[in-house]
């Protein structure tokens, strides 16, 4: 009997799923080295093991040809399949970035395709998204919200399932997302899907699984069974939430999951909030070790019309000139600091004053990071403790006279005594103006005790509020959309940016101040532009800077952010949004008396 030789090299998935391992027997250590060699980020898991990183090892593929005993080589074959299945969506990839797809499937091909159970209406766009999704083996789905992102999704899955190529769908999406999902699955079909939002175990008698990205870390074990027990489909709704790919907690997961299914698809209106490494990390997902070359030869040069030409194959996306919506009027208005207040700031980020030089340690203490910048050039009292948690800062009107002899951090502390933030100011003006004009509107600000203190300051409004710590969300929106005395909606965008429809009540928005996250940013401002709007409605967007702050820098960062998505998008709406039309403040022109008589005006004396 012949001995059975021994593998000269293993090659099979880590524990994680996200790497692929490679072990070799004590005779080849050293062709392991040459090998590794190969991945400059592979990592040692011991003397004859390493680890590469899943996506490098597909893209680098072509080094196993220098093994020396090929035919001693034993993959598992869970990854065995996968690597074939990659080299066959490469090479289907490649050929839609040639336009040289065959048997393309067309917008007249789509509703004969989704078999006898299907019962929903598609738009024309909905139809030709479709057909170019299932022209390729995977797809990427990149339409703004309104464009029924969930239905082409779901008839996508029916295609495949009239194909006999899957036979149930796992959709991750955050919570606010589920019912969209499980009422587009009976809206969609003549017999509802058997669906389950994700618990302790699936049933295997599930045929659409819903799960949250924050869930996921913790479920892969069970979602991974699932996923086997039946050939799969998987949908990364608002997938921009593992932007960072097998880096993040969310994006691990995703990666561990994805090669599990047959059929991968991504939606998400905003692909690339911080540039081309979001992109490439999407596009990992569905094309592992493909995606993120294809990115990084398109973009390389900077030509963003290049690189929207040469990635617009890979994916599929409805704009909003398509969706026929009016256009919006996207403006940006700077405030100039008072001298307090300047002098504050500039102590904060290290430019010190002789008053201001006694207050050092104090100043130094807080702290130069991004979120206090960002707080301080809205008004520096926010940075101090309350009493509580969100407790709004107070207002003196008439304000009193600056101490000479306060130090200027005790001066902070009680900057409300003695000034009212110009942003604050901006924004009561261009409230009241609205409010004048029968016009609701809606006011953004990162901070919880910003959004509380300007909840004082418009009292005379009847002012909404929603933030993470709201426990009567549902009736704060009920009211805002409802009651003709409610004129104004606060909120932040990291609670409210996604998930919920103002457009019919609301037309206008106003940002005190955002953060450098674009995606975020697309997202807020999509809850009073989306599909649904009356023809000829005017829609007005103010975002509102205080000059020489961080809040330039934001803005900066920002027009390159939204400039290199709306130009891989080819999004006449996105690049809008990148170079936003200044203009002159409205309290700008305002002196202190002014300020105080409009706060009186509101019922606003005293202490607020």
């Amino acid at each position: 009997m012949a001995d059975v030789q021994e593998p000269s090299l293993r090659i099979g998935f880590d524990v994680t799923r996200t790497k692929a391992a490679l072990r070799v027997s004590p005779a080849h250590q050293s062709d392991l080295a040459q090998l590794a060699g190969w991945f400059p980020a592979s990592t040692r898991s011991g003397p004859l093991a390493v680890e590469v990183e899943l996506d490098d090892f597909l893209v680098g593929l072509e080094a196993l040809g220098s093994w020396p005993s090929p035919e001693t080589v034993e993959w598992e074959e869970a990854l065995a399949d996968l690597v074939g299945s990659v080299l066959d969506d490469a090479e289907a990839a490649e050929q839609a970035l040639a336009g040289e797809v065959g048997a393309a499937v067309t917008a007249d091909d789509v509703i004969s395709l989704l078999g006898d159970g299907w019962k929903a209406d598609l738009t024309s766009f909905q139809r030709r998204d479709i057909a170019h999704l299932l022209s390729m083996r995977h797809g990427a789905n990149f339409s703004v919200p309104g464009a029924g992102k969930t239905r082409v999704g779901l008839a996508v899955y029916a295609a495949m399932r009239a194909r006999g190529e899957v036979r149930r769908l796992l959709v991750v999406s955050p919570k606010s997302a589920y019912e969209s999902w499980l009422f587009e699955s009976a809206a969609c079909f003549e017999e509802p899907l058997a669906a389950e939002v994700m618990s302790k175990s699936p049933d295997l008698g599930t045929e659409l699984l819903l799960v949250n990205y924050e869930r996921l870390d913790r479920s892969q074990a069970q979602l991974a069974a699932w996923l086997r027990a039946a050939p799969s489909m998987v949908i990364l709704d608002e997938a921009h939430r593992m932007k960072l790919g097998a880096n993040g907690v969310y994006g691990s997961a995703c990666m561990f999951l994805g090669p599990l299914s047959r059929r991968r698809l991504i939606l998400t209106g905003t692909p690339a909030p911080n540039g081309a490494r979001d992109l490439e990390n999407l596009l990992s997902f569905v094309w592992p070790g493909h995606g993120r070359r294809v990115v990084t030869s398109a973009v390389n040069g900077g030509d963003l019309a290049y690189a929207s030409k040469i990635l617009r194959p890979l994916f599929t996306r409805t704009t909003k000139h398509e969706l026929g919506l009016p256009p919006y009027e996207t403006k940006i208005r700077y405030v100039d600091l008072p001298d307090l207040h300047r002098e504050i700031y500039d102590a904060l980020i290290g430019r010190f004053t002789a008053r201001a030089e006694a207050s050092r340690d104090d100043f130094d203490a807080l702290g130069k990071a991004l979120m206090r910048l960002l707080m301080a050039a809205t008004s520096p009292a926010l940075l101090r403790e309350g009493s509580s948690r969100y407790e709004p800062l107070a207002y003196q009107v008439p304000p009193l006279d600056v101490p000479e002899g306060d130090s200027l951090y005790e001066l902070m502390q009680n900057l409300p005594s003695y000034e009212v933030s110009p942003k604050y100011s901006e924004a009561l003006s261009l409230l009241a103006e609205n409010a004048a004009a029968g016009r609701k509107t809606l006011v953004w600000s990162t901070f919880v005790r910003s959004l509380t203190t300007m909840e004082h300051l418009f009292a005379d409004y009847g002012p909404a509020m929603v933030h993470g710590g709201t426990p009567d969300r549902e009736e704060q929106i009920d009211r805002f959309r409802n009651d003709p005395d409610c004129m104004v909606l606060l909120s932040n965008p990291a609670t409210m940016g996604e998930g919920i429809s103002l457009h019919q009540v609301c037309h206008d928005a106003i940002y005190v101040d955002r953060d450098f996250m674009a995606g975020r940013f697309l997202q807020s401002l999509d809850r009073i532009h989306r599909l649904g709007l009356a023809p000829g409605t005017e829609t007005r967007v103010t975002v509102l800077a205080a000059t020489g702050t961080v809040d330039e820098v934001v803005a900066r960062r920002m027009e390159k952010k939204l400039e290199f998505m709306g130009g891989i998008l080819d999004d006449p709406s996105v690049r809008q949004l990148a170079d936003l039309q200044e203009e002159p403040s409205v309290a700008g022109g305002m002196d202190a008396a002014d300020v105080r008589a409009l706060l009186r005006h509101l019922g606003v004396a005293g202490r607020v």
